[in-house]
């Protein structure tokens, strides 16, 4: 498995995204040191990641949360119980890695 969170400089849920999805990697039996962390630095590199705002949770190279909104070097929203939130909830991201893992 591929473990791979997609950032932009100074994306200030940076570093909770990091110990968020290290927690649900883990959770689900694997190693988190597995996960690298890439910093998308212009549109070019956004278009050809597909990244749709950081941060970014990649499984083998596919959006855990995969969006139809144009590729941007932006932030990134997920819904949550409590209203868009700038992290998903640690249940929905370890949901997401099991569908992906089960793919």
């Amino acid at each position: 498995m591929d473990f791979e969170l997609l950032t932009i400089q100074d994306c200030p849920h940076s570093s909770a995204a990091r110990e968020l999805f290290s927690r649900a990697v883990e959770l689900e039996g694997n190693n988190p040191a597995l996960i690298s962390v890439r910093e998308i630095v212009s549109d070019e590199e956004a278009e050809t990641a597909g990244f749709h705002g950081s941060p970014t949770f990649m499984v083998d190279g596919a959006d855990l949360y995969p969006s139809t909104a144009e590729p941007a070097m932006a932030c990134r929203v997920y819904r949550t119980a409590d209203g868009l939130r700038g992290l998903p909830s640690l249940e929905s991201l370890r949901r997401a890695i099991q569908a992906r893992l089960a793919a």
